[in-house]
């Protein structure tokens, strides 16, 4: 099992899951054997669509008459890197009554456990821990930032790789933004056959999306004081 970090240079794995929550566009739902596929959430994310509450909390339906239901979410980086594919999420619970994907009415479901997993292994997260955490002011903001960043101002994204630790070698063929929290900056390095990940954290954590500008552009002048010391991508 994944630990989560001792300091704050990434989102904890409940802030990872709830910051997929509130973006997600579109979810699995599995319950009673069928397997149904909600693709517009409307801009609500996909709590928008489901309420989590505690067991036996809000509903008067026995336990032995609650229907076991999973939700699976997928998060996808928004730029054209090699392997797209970031993380996933799973939440399992009870419903108090069938589920019925037709309704626009958000479905109230019983909190069971709640996986997230991704590249660096599975982390388990409670209601509790959902709860307590703040969603990051980036999170569904952050596919429209990175792609910005990408389609207008692809000069810069090269200029960052002179903040890593070790300097990338010349077996780098490109370099595009992967993600982006209220930590910092994620920079995907992508070799002949094989890629990595270097996160670039930002001096302090952001609390509004209004202060993730000055953050960038303090790692860029960061980025612009090192010498151009080895073999960086142009």
């Amino acid at each position: 099992m994944r630990r989560t970090p001792t300091r704050a240079s990434a989102p904890a794995p409940a802030e990872r899951v709830r910051s997929i929550l509130a973006a997600a566009h579109s979810l699995t739902v599995l319950s009673e054997g069928r397997h149904s596929e909600v693709r517009s959430l409307d801009g609500t994310g996909s709590m928008g669509h489901f309420h989590l509450h505690a067991p036996f909390e809000g509903t008067g339906t026995p336990p032995g008459a609650r229907i076991p239901v999973r939700l699976e979410l997928t998060d996808i980086a928004p730029t054209p890197v090699r392997d797209r594919l970031r993380a996933r999420v799973t939440l399992t619970g009870l419903l108090a009554e069938p589920y019925d994907p037709a309704s626009p009415e958000s479905t109230c479901m019983e909190f069971g456990q709640g996986v997230l997993e991704d590249g660096t292994g599975r982390a388990f997260v409670t209601l509790q821990e959902l709860e307590a955490t703040e969603l990051d002011p980036l999170a569904t903001a952050e596919a429209r930032m990175l792609t910005h960043l990408v389609d207008d101002h692809a000069e810069l994204v090269p200029l960052l790789l002179r903040l890593t630790r070790p300097l990338p070698d010349s077996g780098v063929r490109r370099v595009l933004p992967v993600a982006i929290d209220r930590y910092g900056l994620t920079l995907r390095l992508e070799h002949p056959r094989s890629h990595r990940d270097v996160r670039l954290p930002f001096r302090t954590p952001v609390h509004h999306i209004d202060h993730v500008g000055p953050q960038i552009h303090a790692l860029l002048a960061a980025a612009r004081r090192l010498s151009h010391t080895g073999h960086l991508l142009t």
